[in-house]
């Protein structure tokens, strides 16, 4: 029971890491219909620009100012580049964020070479906060889960208790409507598109000390991000929390428990091959958990697709 409680919370880390960066996303695609490529770039940047803050002004300082730098660049990214092609269909907008990822990478390699920055976590969050049965839970994961929920918060009283938020949500389905009624939408487009960098800028500053900072790091976590919104539902900001928990905890669940594929395919009924290494199925039968531990989000929105194909939270077809 207590390593079911520590990985509760690790798993929660992982999954509101994930949704600070799907959260920014789905809005992004909802609102626009712009599959952005580049989103887990903006989640890097904001790790580097955190990383070179510190150095000189510290943590807090670049916690507070490296997302902030990520949505303006992102809202000038949207105002002079994506909206010039946004006119001419997805295809252009995929190559340009494809594009645009790409030559995020080169430029952070560029600037901070190819290494791993020693971006590392500041000294007031050190050592242990509690624990359990033996188990420490880092200062700082409970720190990174606090702010987290605060963001959640945050972005959720706007978005259904402000007037920008009925804005927002209305140009999300009626955005001629909202047009008509003097709104300017492409500047709540361009808003909405720099705090969803924004919020990939702050994921980056919070994980960047724990999960290193990289050219890489934006790779590494790219694909999980769609995974995610299209199993929570687009537009869908509870979806989005939603799915990023789920996954959170199905992947630290998998990757804590060494649970053999043998077991379970016995357990529904199937006979095990004799002998197993002279058999097609060898392969399936020696899995374990950690080995599937990675796929299992790609798994799960296969399932959500064929049941609900506008995810689990969406309101209308991807």
């Amino acid at each position: 029971m207590d390593l079911v409680l520590v990985n509760l919370i690790d798993g929660l880390v992982t999954g509101l890491l994930l949704f600070m960066l799907s959260a920014g996303l789905t809005l992004i695609f909802s609102m626009m219909g712009v599959l952005n490529f580049a989103h887990a770039s903006f989640y890097m940047l904001g790790a580097y620009f955190a990383y070179q803050i510190s150095v000189y002004l510290g943590f807090w300082i670049g916690l507070l100012v490296a997302p902030l730098i990520v949505g303006v660049l992102g809202a000038g990214i949207e105002r002079y580049g994506l909206r010039r092609v946004h006119q001419y269909g997805h295809v252009p907008e995929l190559i340009f964020t494809f594009g645009l990822a790409l030559l995020i990478e080169e430029v952070v390699q560029f600037v901070w070479g190819k290494d791993q920055v020693p971006y590392v976590i500041p000294q007031i969050l050190e050592g242990a906060a509690f624990a359990i049965a033996g188990n420490t839970i880092p200062l700082y994961k409970v720190f990174m889960i606090f702010l987290s929920l605060a963001i959640f918060g945050g972005l959720l009283y706007v978005l259904t208790k402000t007037r920008v938020g009925m804005i927002i949500q209305a140009a999300l389905s009626y955005p001629r409507t909202v047009e008509a009624l003097g709104h300017n939408v492409p500047l709540v487009f361009m808003g909405v598109f720099g705090v969803g960098t924004a919020l990939a800028g702050v994921a980056g500053v919070i994980a960047g000390p724990v999960l290193s900072t990289f050219p890489g790091m934006g790779v590494v976590l790219g694909s999980i991000v769609f995974v995610t919104i299209v199993i929570g539902g687009l537009g869908s900001l509870g979806g989005a929390l939603f799915a990023s928990l789920i996954i959170g905890w199905m992947t630290t669940f998998a990757k804590a428990y060494d649970m053999r594929m043998e077991d379970l395919l016995t357990a529904v009924g199937f006979t095990k091959p004799d002998p197993i290494w002279d058999s097609a199925w060898q392969d399936l039968w020696t899995l374990t958990s950690p080995q599937v531990a990675d796929i299992l989000p790609y798994l799960l929105m296969v399932v959500v697709l064929i049941i609900r194909p506008y995810g689990l939270f969406g309101k209308r077809d991807a």
